[in-house]
């Protein structure tokens, strides 16, 4: 079997809630399975607040695998 371990970073909106990049989280997965893997696994991990302007992360751990 091959795998594929890839991180995403998702970005709090700056006004409102959700995440302001979920379609470059949708564009990792529609390439990988364009290659012809599938999601797997997936884990995230959140962090705070960086600065005034930084908003909440949560760092997305995406494992695919090899169809």
């Amino acid at each position: 079997m091959q795998y594929v371990v890839l991180q995403v970073v998702l970005k709090e909106k700056f006004i409102g809630t959700g995440s302001g990049n979920l379609t470059e989280l949708e564009n990792v997965i529609n390439e990988q399975a364009g290659k012809g893997y599938k999601l797997h696994t997936i884990s995230t991990t959140s962090s705070g607040s960086k600065g005034m302007l930084g908003g909440d992360r949560i760092q997305a751990t995406l494992v695919f695998e090899k169809i």
